[in-house]
């Protein structure tokens, strides 16, 4: 290993000068060369240049708190000219056009199709509202984890970050006592991300199967179970996950935006074959039922999972945020659909909008309503490869991969590795019949902080030593309300999801008690 690879690894966390003029070089040189002496005896005039964050003695007394980088100017010209979009390299970049399609598809899924129901909840004046704050706000909260990510990345001279990365960096730059916990931001984080995906890509196992499994039994006459239909659907579903790449995933993606176009567009007839009326619908719900459209909608509106990953694999990253950037446009774009589809389903169907916008639909009646099925069905199969490229890549570039970098058989582990979270999702959709309650209770948990409080605690450590004290205050308070609002959506969800599980349970034990009843009424009659 060439001498100059150590020195080079120990100038990204401070411990020896990268770049310095020449006095310092020649110090530094000499006292790597010559002998060993007592620091204490050293003189002063030369000091390493750190990357930690100090306190500026020399500072005026003017305002006492601005923290500064205890580095040269010169130095701090390299970080502020450093470019991490520039110094990227990405084996298969994906385009703007790719990147808004993953986007939407990666909001857009069965989220929606609830948006009914959670009107119903809270009413379409209040549902309207609502649903615009928190998609905003989610917004918001977007942008503020990018803009700490790429001003981490400036510091440390690095292309890009995942999200786990930018948790620790960011602890590892606030307050002492965030620095303790920087430790284990990492793991923290690949947590919460882990549960919700693997969620997520069971919730499609389920749904994709009952809608199937529905078409075939109502229009076919076929006698088969949901589980035989995720039987049916394991091996496509392997081999779609065996995609390595984002950029190959962009056709499928396309694909599925299509077919939910199409299928949106089939729903949206049957919403307005009979004009929507405000007769017996309410502007405003009952405050109890609140909690279950807030856990809806922000279940469906949040996509953080694949913001990295989408932000770290484009062409132009740059064109990524901005007032008119993609993740603008594709968020104002699922807001309004989302507003709109609560909205018209609930003045079209009531309080009798289900917890899904196709189960109202007349499909024991009309095949057109059996198609939409059929078709959203197919655009969340598509859907569930890139629900667990996240997964895949948090197991694998995180833990798995990085131990196997010397083995011969590394590709062939990776496509194990693949197929076994395939096989994981499949396991839980067929052992949990009410799976949809698990996942909301894990998905409102893990959204509400990797959403909302989680972005809003990584800016409050990122600048943390570099803004006044006024500053530091407007911060704090803005970032505590984000948090409080995170923290609120945490409890409130949870406590909707276990009360509905509990409610639910209940009533399959009655349920089954009384056809354990029947059948034994039936056996005791037989001769």
């Amino acid at each position: 290993m060439p001498k100059n690879i150590l020195a080079e690894m120990g100038s990204q966390v401070g411990l020896t000068p990268a770049r310095q003029n020449k006095k310092e070089a020649e110090e530094w040189a000499r006292r790597q060369s010559g002998p060993m002496v007592n620091p204490s005896f050293e003189p002063d005039d030369f000091l390493p240049q750190s990357l930690s964050p100090v306190k500026d003695e020399k500072k005026k007394p003017g305002d006492k708190g601005i923290f500064l980088v205890n580095m040269k100017e010169k130095n701090l010209q390299e970080v502020e000219e450093y470019e991490p979009y520039d110094n990227r390299v990405v084996e298969h970049p994906t385009t703007n056009t790719e990147t808004l399609l993953h986007l939407l598809k990666g909001s857009l899924g069965t989220g929606i199709l609830a948006m009914p129901h959670a009107f119903a909840k809270s009413g379409y004046v209040v549902g309207t509202i609502g649903t615009l704050v928190i998609g905003v706000l989610c917004t918001y909260c977007i942008h503020v984890l990018l803009d700490s990510c790429y001003v981490l990345c400036k510091r440390r001279k690095v292309p890009s970050m995942s999200y786990t990365a930018v948790a620790e960096a960011a602890l590892s730059e606030g307050p002492d006592w965030c620095k303790a916990c920087a430790p284990y931001a990492a793991n923290v984080v690949n947590v919460f991300l882990l549960i919700y995906q693997i969620g997520t890509c069971c919730v499609y196992v389920v749904f994709v199967s009952e809608n199937i499994q529905y078409v075939l039994t109502k229009h076919f006459g076929l006698n088969v179970t949901v589980v035989e239909v995720m039987l049916y659907i394991l091996l496509p579903l392997v081999l779609i996950n065996w995609v390595r790449d984002l950029k190959y995933l962009a056709p499928f993606s396309a694909i599925a935006n299509a077919v939910t176009i199409v299928s949106f567009g089939i729903i949206l007839y049957y919403l307005f074959r009979e004009a929507p009326t405000l007769e017996g619908k309410l502007p405003a719900g009952k405050i109890a039922d609140f909690p279950l459209f807030f856990g809806t909608v922000l279940f469906a509106l949040e996509a953080i999972g694949v913001i990295m990953p989408l932000e770290n694999e484009m062409k132009t990253p740059k064109d990524f945020v901005g007032n008119c950037g993609v993740l603008n446009r594709a968020m104002i774009s699922i807001i309004i659909l989302y507003i709109g589809m609560g909205l018209f389903g609930y003045l079209q169907y009531g309080n009798a909008a289900a917890g899904s916008i196709t189960l109202n639909l007349p499909s024991q009646t009309e095949t057109l309503a059996s198609v939409v099925q059929c078709l959203l069905a197919f655009a969340i199969f598509i859907t569930h490869g890139l629900a667990c490229y996240v997964a895949i890549d948090i197991l694998w570039n995180e833990y798995i991969g990085v131990r196997l970098l010397n083995s011969n058989h590394r590709l062939l582990w990776e496509y194990v590795l693949r197929t076994l979270i395939v096989l994981v999702t499949f396991g839980l959709a067929a052992a949990v019949p009410e799976l949809d309650l698990f996942i909301s209770l894990f998905g409102a948990l893990c959204l509400s902080a990797l959403g909302l409080a989680f972005p809003a605690f990584i800016q409050s450590c990122t600048y943390w030593y570099y803004v006044s004290d006024s500053e530091r205050i407007r911060m704090i308070i803005k970032n505590a309300i984000v948090v409080l609002f995170g923290a609120l959506g945490l409890v409130v969800g949870t406590w909707t999801s276990l009360d509905g599980i509990i409610v639910k349970f209940s009533g399959h034990g009655q349920v089954m008690n009384a056809t354990e009843a029947t059948i034994f009424n039936e056996t005791s009659l037989m001769p």
